[in-house]
């Protein structure tokens, strides 16, 4: 019987596939923030991974850690607090990083590691250009309303990712001109307020898997709530 020879059409299909598959490579090679197998420094410009991986630390604080570490992020590793449903073990209490420059106020905030590092880089990659774009300002510090926090999700059983600090409320914005620049004031301002509320809380959404602001409901009315919630799949929740 003889042997039916590959046309030359048919290797010119599997050479061109396998200069597309190189290619591929070499680009993620070259962006590893868009590459979900490559570990997530925080000196990385933000990618289509960067959620990815930032959601990952949540289960590997060693790892979270060790990139705060490889970043020069000031910070310390608090111990654990709680037990059971209830038990915070990878807080983190960040104190400076150039990149990030506004401080959490009220200070001592500790939230989970992965909690943390999504903060550093939604601060710098959203928060501070979108306040140059709709303010004209630089953002001098964020406030927030508390992140570990030992109760059920409002209305439900189930227990709140405050529970183990892997989350935190951020409510207000303090401008570089002291402007103070709230959720519960200035969310439906008819001016760049409510343009920089919202733009941020859409650039959260890849940084957090949840991601909640007062267009969720009411108790939500004056404060972002962002989390690093465990879900099948890698969906978020942004609302």
């Amino acid at each position: 019987m003889r042997r039916r020879k590959k046309s030359f059409g048919g290797w010119l299909f599997l050479l061109l596939v396998a200069a597309i598959l190189f290619t591929g490579y070499d680009w993620l090679q070259k962006h590893p923030q868009h590459n979900p197998y490559e570990p997530l420094r925080l000196s990385d410009p933000s990618g289509w991974a960067t959620q990815r991986k930032l959601a990952a630390f949540a289960d590997d604080p060693d790892n979270c850690f060790a990139a705060l570490d490889q970043a020069g992020v000031q910070h310390m590793r608090l111990p654990d607090v709680g037990t059971g449903t209830c038990m915070a073990d990878q807080r983190a209490e960040i104190t400076g990083w150039p990149s990030a420059p506004a401080p959490i106020r009220p200070a001592g905030v500790a939230p989970s590691c992965a909690v943390g590092a999504a903060l550093l880089l939604w601060q710098r990659d959203v928060v501070q250009p979108m306040a140059q774009l709709h303010l004209g300002r630089s953002v001098r510090s964020m406030e927030h309303l508390g992140s570990y926090n030992c109760r059920s999700i409002r209305g439900s059983i189930s227990p709140s990712e405050h529970s183990t600090g892997n989350a935190i409320d951020i409510f207000a914005f303090v401008l570089s001109d002291g402007r103070r620049v709230s959720l519960v004031e200035h969310w439906d301002a008819s001016d760049g307020r409510s343009a920089f509320l919202q733009a941020i809380r859409d650039g959260a959404c890849g940084y957090f898997t949840t991601v909640l602001s007062p267009d969720y409901n009411d108790a939500h009315a004056d404060h972002f709530h962002l989390d690093q919630a465990k879900r099948p799949g890698g969906w978020g929740a942004c609302r």
